[in-house]
């Protein structure tokens, strides 16, 4: 038995438009993920958290400097909340080793601050994986402004 109706084709063929429409929009909304680091040549674990990056959809562009602290200094990094490596992105700093989805949370919510930061290199964190296995808990802080003032951005481990 055939229809002689055609408004269900039409509807089908209206929801189909109106859900395509709206896959578009959203895959215009998504952050650009163009993510430039800047490392000193001799970081062995800098190239493991590029490698997350990478893995996690970003665009890393590399920067090897002698000296990590004119670019830290230029971001608003104070020298207590630093790692081993600077990126920006999108406007804001992620220092060290954060994970790849503090920071696509941190181009979603586009909070006032300055960025992210892990400082020091803990064990687990990406990049600072142990053959062993062993991680350490730690924090991802949202860096505030330039005296350093940070609140706690997530937790892992």
């Amino acid at each position: 038995m055939s229809s002689s109706n055609p408004a269900p084709d039409r509807r089908r063929l209206l929801l189909g438009a109106s859900a395509l429409l709206l896959t578009a929009g959203c895959a215009q909304a998504a952050p650009p993920l163009d993510l430039v680091v800047y490392k000193t040549p001799w970081c062995g674990c800098c190239k493991g958290w590029i490698s997350h990056m990478a893995k996690a959809g970003f665009k890393p562009t590399v920067h090897e400097v002698e000296d990590l602290a004119p670019i830290r200094d230029k971001q608003g990094v104070p020298f207590e909340l630093s790692s081993c490596h600077t990126g920006v992105i999108g406007g804001y700093v992620v220092e060290g080793h954060v994970p790849p989805a503090d920071v696509l949370r941190l181009l979603k919510e586009r909070p006032k601050a300055l960025g992210l930061t892990v400082p020091g290199m803990p064990i687990g964190s990406p990049g600072m994986e142990s053959p062993s296995g062993q991680t350490e808990a730690y924090a991802t802080l949202l860096l505030l402004d330039r005296s350093g003032k940070t609140r706690v951005f997530a937790r892992h481990g």
